[in-house]
């Protein structure tokens, strides 16, 4: 028999035949869920969806004034819904934490000494700590914005910087990593998908045939709360790598039994693989590759945009400008090589000497 639905989930079909699914309680809003149909994405999904629901449906609790009556206050407003389901369900765990040492302290008390002392705190894991203060800078820029606090203590703190050497520092680790595991295996199809479509750990996990139409893949990326259409053509070397396999029904990346990954899980196990290739980097390590090899190729900003959905120029022009450097630099430093330096040939009149030696050695 089937599985009974879970409570409140709704099932809809669009004008285009596309079955979409979102949680409402009663007459609520409904809460859209965009990872695929019985994923563990879906159910996270599904599961902060219902949280939010149940939370905007009761008054807080929390003491006026206290930093739990703040954060449940700005989980019931647009600038929380507009987050994607997935950096609601983050920011959730990260202010379990916070809230239950510090969740009945005034809010107003909290100064950027505080904030600075919580980075500190998680200085070893500098991708915790920046989500961290993302999640402080979401909440106070907020609560600054509605008056709640004069002064958003997270204002002159600057986002803690990623640890530089992360990822795959060279394409000599992609060879290595084919070599370990070639086509035909589902671990090269794991690296050919990153590699080849520059998609993100979350976004490569789930692409699959049903993105695919002609030979191209339209992806809807949703990153930071907005949501970017990516129009990518599949190039012949990865569909030699698809039509190889293995691969799942709903998702191109699968795992032993041709089930899809969650984002967390596919890191995971893509770690794994290249540590038996003898690379100990992360799925993360091969979007940049692919970004540098896109440069080192003539790639332009807007283009390298168009690949990797990126916003603002920043990202892009570190790839080109890095790349312009390595062709300037090739080109230049010939002229650092004193044995190739030569006198330029005269101009104007040729005296009688440069006339008897032309003629000698014609």
């Amino acid at each position: 028999m089937p599985r009974p639905r879970p409570p409140y989930l709704k099932r809809e079909t669009t004008r285009h035949g596309a079955t979409v699914w979102y949680v409402r309680i009663g007459h609520g809003p409904r809460t859209r869920l965009r990872a695929p149909y019985g994923s563990e994405d879906f159910r996270r999904e599904y599961e902060a969806a219902i949280a939010e629901e149940r939370i905007a449906a009761r008054p807080s609790r929390a003491l006026p004034h206290s930093l739990q009556w703040l954060w449940d206050s700005y989980r019931q407003t647009d600038n929380w819904l507009r987050l994607s389901a997935t950096t609601r369900y983050q920011r959730e765990n990260i202010m379990k934490a916070v809230l239950v040492t510090s969740g009945a302290e005034p809010y107003a008390a909290i100064q950027k000494r505080h904030i600075v002392a919580g980075l500190d705190r998680r200085a070893k894991t500098p991708a915790y700590a920046r989500n961290f203060f993302k999640t402080m800078r979401g909440l106070f820029h907020w609560a600054a914005e509605r008056e709640h606090v004069v002064v958003d203590p997270t204002a002159s703190i600057k986002a803690p910087k990623p640890r530089k050497g992360q990822g795959f520092p060279a394409c000599a680790d992609v060879v290595a990593y084919h070599k370990r595991w070639p086509i035909g295996t589902r671990q090269r199809v794991w690296i050919d998908v990153l590699l080849f479509t520059g998609l993100r750990r979350g976004d490569a996990a789930r692409v699959g045939r049903q993105h695919e139409r002609d030979g191209v893949v339209t992806l809807r990326m949703e990153k930071g709360g907005e949501q970017i259409v990516l129009t990518l053509p599949v190039l012949d070397v990865l569909r030699r790598t698809l039509e190889a396999g293995p691969t799942g029904d709903l998702a191109w990346i699968c795992g032993e039994r041709g089930e899809p990954f969650v984002k967390e899980s596919f890191g995971n196990m893509f770690s794994e693989a290249a540590r038996a290739a003898g690379v100990r980097k992360s799925a993360h390590g091969v979007r940049k590759i692919a970004a540098t090899i896109a440069a080192e190729n003539g790639a332009t900003e807007s283009e390298l945009e168009a690949i990797f959905g990126w916003r603002g120029g920043r990202m892009a022009a570190h790839y080109t400008q890095a790349a312009n450097r390595a062709r300037i630099a090739t080109q230049a430093i010939q002229k650092l090589d004193g044995t190739r330096t030569s006198m330029p040939a005269p101009q104007g009149k040729v005296g009688a000497r440069e006339r008897k030696d032309q003629q000698d050695q014609s």
